[in-house]
């Protein structure tokens, strides 16, 4: 029979294409599903006003949420180790007795103490990770723990995070946003930790999917170009869909200085791909 959400589901048919729908729908219902076409209307409204130099729109694009007039964190404050609060009584004793153990394996190592490769070996095994995930990003000692240590839990805790901060600071999907700079560098900081572990991250690809369809191709265009290079190997249809079809609409309607990043971007992807393959091939050869 007609159920409330399979009518709403060909009402929305019936809008996009309403001669494949021939039945006859009730004219009130309950709304299923939000207006798709919100995000490109406001997006389109924000270049605009931009352009023109209007009053700035306060409406986000992206995926419908609000940009907070006030910001009460400073930027990037999350990129800074903590002291871990289960171990800050303990540290502050070690200090004023000048007996601090870097080594001891009774107990676990705050991060704030590791300094050295050699500790990170002798301590691996009871490493305390900081409660702000974002500190992870700007410490190598930290990443190389996290090449050696497959800790599930660890990569969730980052991808919970980056994939808040990323969608909360995106420049062009927050409209008259005044942290450019910031997210700049914020994610200059995403692709040296990339670098670093030679893998992107799951919520940076995540957040060029969603995105990419916005992006206006000059907006962070290095720091961007540079993520799409680390994106995973997945199946031909996503990456055609979510990566190859935004960046052809921009490139065909770009200059040459922006088709030749692009280019450069894509062959950087390859050879990321490339790499991660014989690693691969390697690794179970030896197996």
């Amino acid at each position: 029979g007609m159920q409330s959400h399979l009518q709403a589901l060909l009402s929305l048919y019936k809008l996009f294409c309403p001669e494949q729908v021939t039945i006859t729908l009730p004219g009130k219902m309950k709304t299923y599903f939000k207006n798709s076409e919100g995000p490109w209307k406001a997006a389109i409204t924000a270049v605009r006003q931009r352009n023109q130099g209007t009053s700035p729109l306060s409406q986000a694009v992206f995926l419908g949420t609000s940009q907070p007039q006030s910001r009460k964190r400073k930027w990037n404050a999350q990129l800074v180790i903590p002291a871990s609060s289960t171990n800050t009584n303990n540290l502050e004793e070690n200090r004023e007795k000048n007996q601090v153990c870097l080594y001891s394996t009774n107990e676990s190592l705050p991060v704030e103490q590791l300094r050295t490769f050699p500790q990170l070996l002798q301590n691996i095994h009871c490493l305390e990770f900081p409660s702000q995930m974002g500190s992870v990003l700007t410490n190598p000692l930290l990443l190389h723990y996290m090449n050696c240590v497959k800790d599930e839990s660890i990569y969730l805790r980052l991808y919970y995070w980056m994939g808040q901060m990323l969608q909360e600071e995106c420049t062009w999907c927050v409209v008259d946003n005044p942290y450019e700079e910031e997210f700049k560098s914020f994610l200059e900081t995403v692709y040296k930790a990339e670098c670093f572990l030679q893998e992107g991250f799951p919520a940076c690809e995540e957040f060029l999917y969603k995105t990419l369809p916005l992006w206006d191709g000059f907006c962070c265009r290095s720091e961007v170009l540079r993520l799409v290079s680390w994106i995973p190997l997945s199946s031909f249809s996503d990456i055609k869909s979510y990566l190859y079809n935004p960046l052809a609409q921009l490139f065909f309607t770009s200059s040459i200085y922006f088709k030749c990043s692009v280019l450069e971007s894509l062959k950087e992807l390859l050879q990321n791909w490339l790499n991660c393959n014989v690693i691969q091939v390697d690794l179970e050869f030896s197996s």
